[in-house]
């Protein structure tokens, strides 16, 4: 993937940037492109050696006709949550790296979750606030609606998904009694039909 001056690009775990210049540079005696940048979120120089553009994750951002699946998979109710801090800590900091706006949606549904239940350690809530800070600043770029009206329609997304989510646990739950009073209910009339005297005939 290639980017003319003034493209809009996402860097994974940095957000939006500007591509400023693309210059050439030697380093170390060896001599290769880059990318300038200029990170709109604090106003920072980046340089990305140009043959690392898929290394790094750098892209462009979504289309706008993928805004709507972005909202649909930010309130589906489905989040995988790790119980073991370690594993649970590497995979989302694994899916931040990917650049994927999509995996960081994943990241954010899970620690918003795992937030409701109890306090984030330091690592994870800086997570979950840089998971949140990346959606939003995309979506608002892609729709041109201010960052505002963004968070206001991701907290209410992630609201939904919060909601959906308790209602698909509480649904197995609910379920569980009934196959058991199902068998009692069989055993009981395998009772009843042994307690009945035969009929003898006339």
């Amino acid at each position: 993937m290639t980017f003319q001056v003034g493209d809009k690009v996402i860097y994974p775990n940095h957000g939006l940037g500007v591509v400023e210049r693309i210059e050439t540079r030697t380093i170390m005696g060896t001599t290769c492109g880059f990318y300038q940048l200029r990170m709109i979120s604090n106003d920072t120089t980046v340089l990305v050696p140009v043959d690392n553009v898929a290394d790094v994750g750098l892209r462009r951002a979504v289309a706008g006709t993928e805004i709507g699946r972005l909202f649909q998979l930010l309130a589906d109710g489905k989040i995988d949550n790790h119980q073991n801090w370690k594993g649970r800590f590497k995979d989302n900091s694994d899916r931040m790296r990917t650049g994927s706006i999509y995996d960081v949606v994943e990241v954010l549904k899970s620690l918003t979750y795992l937030s409701k239940s109890k306090t984030l350690s330091f690592r994870e809530k800086r997570m979950l606030d840089r998971a949140r800070f990346l959606v939003v600043s995309e979506i608002a770029e892609v729709t041109h609606e201010p960052v505002k009206v963004i968070e206001e329609k991701v907290d209410q997304a992630l609201e939904c998904c919060m909601a959906a989510k308790a209602r698909l646990a509480a649904r197995p739950a609910a379920a569980v009694p009934a196959p058991r009073a199902m068998a009692k209910a069989a055993e009981g009339t395998r009772g009843a039909a042994k307690r009945v005297p035969p009929t003898r005939p006339a």
